[in-house]
């Protein structure tokens, strides 16, 4: 009797861990691989590899997927995976034009949101310009939002926009790498990482049974992933041998 009870309390206790640590890897794995990003641009003051349109993108897709959140609640950890994300895009800005900002010259003209010139439009001087930017969005994104929360179409068409911005951030390598029918400069370690992380992502949006919005926008997600290895492949493969 009590090697049953024990037993069974063990595997309660194994579910709970691995129930913790799943959660855990849904709020933080998103943001791992951009700690390596950053941390090179820190070191070498480079941001010649970076895009700071990824920033954009991630940052619209949490601000919209927070807002769905209030129309349609889904699980807290991916609200909180939102959060975490949203700061950690402003890190990533932050360090982007604290590094640019060197480069600058003082005969340089400076560029900020309040200018409100399109061509220069997330290519601002300083980072008080995109958190003004952020906050307008945001402030009219709710006030779109709130008076339509109780219609269904619309709250359906905000999941999915939120989670769509999100599934096509690897549409502009796989684009790139289509473009120069090649590979090169792209760093494979990086999309291994987007993509084990996607596959958890969308296992989890499944399992969990997160809005269908979710898990088929991971799924786009992934095959995005996969078709730029595919790519990898494929391009490697027509390469002349050394």
């Amino acid at each position: 009797m009590d090697a049953h009870f024990d037993a069974t309390a063990v595997k309660q206790l194994g579910l709970q861990a691995v129930k913790y640590v799943s959660i855990l890897l849904m709020v933080f794995g998103g943001v791992v691989p951009y700690v390596p990003q950053y941390l090179q641009i820190k070191r070498t003051g480079n941001t010649e590899g970076f895009s700071q349109y990824v920033c954009l993108t991630l940052l619209l897709a949490n601000i919209l997927r927070i807002l769905f959140w209030f129309c349609k609640h889904f699980e807290l950890p991916l609200l909180a995976q939102s959060f975490v994300m949203i700061f950690t895009m402003l890190c990533m800005v932050h360090i982007y034009v604290r590094t640019r900002q060197k480069t600058i010259l003082p005969t340089d003209k400076i560029r900020r949101f309040i200018d409100l010139e399109s061509a220069h439009f997330w290519k601002w001087t300083d980072f008080l310009s995109y958190l003004q930017f952020l906050l307008l969005f945001t402030v009219a994104a709710s006030c779109i939002t709130y008076p339509l929360s109780d219609q269904p179409v619309f709250v359906e068409l905000l999941g999915f926009l939120a989670v769509f911005f999100e599934a096509l951030l690897g549409a502009p390598q796989f684009y790139r790498n289509l473009k120069n029918r090649s590979t090169d400069g792209m760093s494979i370690a990086m999309v291994a990482m987007w993509t084990s992380g996607d596959i958890f992502k969308t296992s989890y949006f499944i399992v969990r049974s997160a809005p269908v919005q979710f898990w088929l926008c991971g799924l786009l997600q992934v095959g995005i992933d996969l078709a730029i290895f595919g790519q990898v492949y494929l391009y490697s493969a027509k390469s002349p041998p050394l």
